[in-house]
């Protein structure tokens, strides 16, 4: 495992800009076709474990930061009666979040806000959770991520998500291809996040390594790419986005074939 207090952080040079651009487009839309609405590895299981583990319960009121197109949110409300705010920076996730929540007579218990995870538009110990899911990696400064996280909680609160991770050592240029890739300015380790959650406070009831299954989800998605949607995803975007995701899918796939990379479950009590 990597010591993620003495690594050294190679930060590419990627900000919210670019990663709202590109899921306002064609990325955000393929990634859906993919992943379905939840837009993160595992779908409604995924979400029904990291609920029950974080103790969500009817009437908890939950952030779902960096949302996507609200499909955990909807979910929650739905399955668990909680009251959730999904926040996410790129603006046709949100509007597409609204509109389907609308759909599914949600409104009373799901909403939504465009708005920076690094300076969210909320009162201090606001929420009872502090939801995440696979997301965080977009985000350049997650020290101060985490912090904000603390902000928001009430006093006792809870904060959940889980995220990719980087687990084992690589060269350069493969960390930049993976991370370019992605449109992530770098990955955390297990250690990383676990010691950025201690730092600002928060008592660490779970820190899990569940990278065992995370290569057989890249090629699922491979396999789905390559097969069922190539001809659709040429017609919409042409081939030379949909060799771009081949290519770089199968990045993924071979570093998690290779034990570089995965994801982690992470769960704190704010002190």
């Amino acid at each position: 495992m990597l010591a993620g207090s003495v690594r050294e952080v190679k930060m590419l040079d990627i900000n919210i800009g670019d990663v709202t651009a590109a899921y306002e487009g064609a990325v955000g839309i393929i990634w859906e076709m993919l992943m379905g609405e939840q837009i993160h590895v595992g779908g409604k299981e995924e979400t029904d474990t990291l609920a029950e583990i974080a103790g969500v319960n009817p009437g908890t009121r939950v952030l779902d930061v960096l949302c996507g197109l609200g499909g955990p949110a909807r979910h929650l409300a739905r399955t668990c009666g909680a009251t959730v705010v999904g926040l996410d920076a790129t603006g046709r996730m949100v509007s597409e979040a609204v509109a389907r929540t609308a759909d599914e007579s949600l409104g009373d218990r799901v909403a939504f806000r465009l708005g920076n995870a690094l300076n969210m538009p909320f009162k201090s110990g606001t929420f009872d959770i502090v939801w995440g899911q696979d997301s965080w990696c977009y985000v350049t400064d997650k020290d101060r991520l985490i912090r904000e996280c603390r902000r928001v909680a009430v006093p006792g609160g809870t904060i959940a998500f889980t995220d990719w991770i980087q687990t084992g050592p690589m060269s350069d240029e493969e960390l930049h291809d993976l991370n370019a890739f992605m449109l992530f300015p770098y990955m955390e380790t297990l250690d990383g996040y676990e010691n950025l959650l201690r730092r600002h406070g928060f008592a660490v009831r779970e820190c899990e390594d569940l990278s065992e299954d995370f290569a057989s989800q890249m090629h699922r998605y491979r396999d789905a790419l390559t097969g069922d949607l190539k001809d659709r995803i040429v017609e919409l975007f042409g081939t030379e986005i949909f060799l771009d995701m081949e290519r770089g899918i199968g990045l993924w796939a071979r570093a998690a074939d290779e034990g570089k990379v995965g994801r982690g479950r992470f769960i704190g009590r704010k002190q």
